[in-house]
């Protein structure tokens, strides 16, 4: 009986540990609704990929994490293929171009993806 009882509490426990041994990630929505806010700032997105076009270790790829979608400027990290889950590590940028294209606001990855 004691069992059924503290089997809430430790599934809790278990949920709580999980949570605050994962990295943070930032919900594409919250950046895109004021970019400004995160300008400049090391920020963490997860998603999977779409989008990737890139040679010689730098190019673009965009990320979907179920809330919207971000572009992902990848310089020396290379550029994971279409459909990879990744958690990417990066400064939110405004006004960039990269293959004669122009993006509003993207995240310049500064950190290796896991």
């Amino acid at each position: 009986m004691k069992f059924k009882k503290l089997l809430p509490l430790a599934s809790v426990f278990v949920v709580i540990l999980g949570l605050v041994g994962c990295p943070g990630s930032t919900s594409i929505a919250d950046i895109n609704k004021d970019p400004g806010h995160y300008a400049g700032r090391d920020v963490t997105i997860a998603g999977h990929t779409s989008n990737s076009f890139g040679a010689l270790g730098n190019g673009i790829f965009q990320i979907n994490d179920g809330t919207g979608n971000m572009w992902v400027y990848s310089q020396s990290f290379g550029v994971p293929t279409d459909g990879a889950k990744v958690a990417v590590t990066g400064k939110i940028q405004q006004g960039f171009s990269f293959g004669g294209r122009s993006f509003a606001v993207i995240l310049k990855e500064t950190k290796a993806r896991h």
